[in-house]
């Protein structure tokens, strides 16, 4: 299949490169040189604009910082330039309001088209073990799938369109609520005097069990390797982690839903985010 990609920046670059690897062919645009580059070194076809990318594509797939640079994209590079019937796919993280706006504009526009956030960080990118949640019409996830497919590990269609950003922030605001309770627990075991070894050997098969705990411990040397082993480099960025925080708090307040723990996650983060924001997000348990 022929395939536009746009946006190869640390989560792109490596999605663009399992493309390749499973045997489609990518035009890929970015605004950065270094990214072109990169991409072209894994196989791909470099543009020097988002229109010339899309020309003749069969599909879009587009990872970008926010909600805005999305709909700016669709409206003036993608729509109108990529073959009508095309099917696209927006695999950033933005505000459930402007996924659905731009899917509707897509339809309007004679494109299948859904909003496919995911979940699984840059090594997951790189391996090609994404989880996808996607938001959209049965024809346009039918359409979707097989091109997730040669990004990830899973492919869950969520429902409508902008479910799959729903999706994406409920699940990063437990997750955020999750480490922070975690770290809260290691913190508080060892001024105990609890040896952080033993308490996850004990919590990790008791009911404190968590997915922050057992596959991404946020103590060194204690569980799998995780960013604590190295220092808290690398992993899912606490500037990237208080980005989705504020989506699901604007989210949150649309719809009516009481979340004083995911605000008050959102509040943690955004102080630990001001000198920190490069930092793992569970190098959080540094301020408890």
């Amino acid at each position: 299949m022929k395939i536009a990609f746009i946006g190869l920046g640390n989560m792109g670059g490596g999605m663009a490169a399992n493309l390749i690897k499973n045997g489609h062919e990518v035009r890929a645009f970015d605004l950065s040189d270094e990214a072109l580059k990169a991409a072209k070194d894994h196989g791909c076809n470099t543009f020097a604009t988002a229109k010339e990318a899309v020309e003749g594509v069969e599909a879009v797939v587009s990872m970008l910082p926010n909600g805005g640079i999305v709909k700016s994209v669709y409206e003036s590079d993608v729509f109108g330039h990529a073959p009508e019937g095309a099917a696209l796919l927006d695999c950033s993280t933005i505000d459930v309001a402007t996924a659905r706006e731009v899917i509707e504009a897509a339809e309007k526009a004679g494109y299948d088209m859904v909003d496919a956030p995911v979940s699984g960080g840059i090594a997951a990118a790189n391996g090609g073990t994404l989880t996808f949640m996607v938001g959209g019409t049965d024809k346009a996830f039918g359409r979707a799938k097989p091109v997730l497919e040669a990004m990830g590990k899973a492919v869950i269609h969520a429902g409508d369109a902008g479910n799959g950003q729903a999706a994406k922030i409920c699940n990063n605001m437990l997750l955020a609520i999750q480490m922070i309770g975690t770290c809260e627990a290691f913190g508080m075991a060892e001024k105990l005097g609890l040896d952080p070894q033993t308490f996850y050997d004990i919590s990790s098969v008791s009911s404190g069990q968590c997915w922050s705990m057992t596959s991404y411990c946020p103590v060194p040397g204690v569980g799998p390797q995780s960013p604590a082993d190295n220092d808290y480099k690398g992993g899912f960025a606490t500037a990237l982690m208080l980005k989705d925080l504020k989506l699901a708090m604007e989210a949150a307040e649309t719809a009516n839903a009481g979340t004083p723990l995911g605000k008050h996650a959102k509040d943690l983060y955004a102080k630990f985010a001001d000198e920190h924001g490069s930092l793992d997000f569970s190098a959080i348990g540094r301020t408890l």
